[in-house]
């Protein structure tokens, strides 16, 4: 369970910090990234601490996490961009190294299909968490502009559909090792909560921003954020119990 929790971790701070890397960042106030880099922080203690392998994968996140916090709150944007960078580098090095080693998919090409639907969880998670975050922004400062908010919005769609096609490529490969009722729930769950719900969420979003209405689309994504949760989750509990990325 504990190593379930660190791979879940793991794949927030990738995400998280790779949308931090592309979205952006000229017009969002610092203290939203610092915000960000605290949150990672936080979930790169619980990395380490419910996966001993990481220990020091997961220090190294958080120090960087901190430091680029700090030089956020002072306003040194390119020291702080560097750290989300820094970030986002160590995160992508250990759940590639991780993935395999927690689950790998059985079969010809198991490897590969495993780290691109790590990858892709990673996105989807990212994308979901840091775009309902950005929505709170607008609360306090509604005249800020809605290109952040886009780009992440996009990146979203991008992601969920990229996790469509990995699922996808599972289903289609490994449908009969799902014989188990408990499973097939399991399999519903997965696809509709953390594939159709994403995809889903960003059409909505994209929609309610043409009305610059960002409280309703912050609301939207953050369905879109438990769902993510929910379905990433139980594709977590496929791979361990049937070895297949779904």
């Amino acid at each position: 369970m504990s190593d379930a929790i660190a791979l879940f971790a793991i794949r927030l701070i990738c995400g998280m910090a790779f949308m931090l890397c592309v979205m952006p960042r000229r017009d969002v106030a610092t203290a939203y990234f610092r915000i960000l880099l605290l949150v990672t922080l936080g979930l790169a203690v619980l990395f380490s601490m419910s996966y001993p392998p990481g220990l020091w994968p997961g220090i190294a996140v958080a120090v960087v996490s901190f430091v680029g916090s700090v030089l956020w709150l002072l306003e040194r944007r390119r020291g702080g961009a560097l750290a989300i960078a820094l970030v986002f580098g160590i995160a992508l090095v250990e759940l590639l190294r991780m993935a395999p080693r927690e689950g790998r998919a059985e079969g010809p090409g198991g490897l590969w299909l495993t780290e691109l639907s790590a990858l892709a969880a990673a996105g989807t998670l990212g994308a979901a968490m840091t775009g309902m975050l950005l929505g709170h922004r607008y609360l306090t400062a509604p005249g800020m502009p809605l290109a952040p908010l886009y780009r992440l919005n996009y990146a979203l769609g991008a992601a969920g559909l990229v996790r469509l096609v990995a699922s996808g490529i599972a289903l289609a490969l490994g449908y009969r090792a799902v014989t188990d009722p408990t499973y097939q729930s399991w399999l519903a769950l997965r696809w509709f909560a953390g594939i159709g719900g994403p995809l889903v969420a960003c059409l909505m979003v994209h929609r309610i921003l043409r009305y610059r209405n960002t409280q309703s689309a912050t609301g939207v994504l953050f369905v879109a954020v438990i769902l993510t949760f929910i379905g990433e989750l139980t594709a977590d509990l496929l791979l361990r119990a049937v070895k297949i990325p779904f």
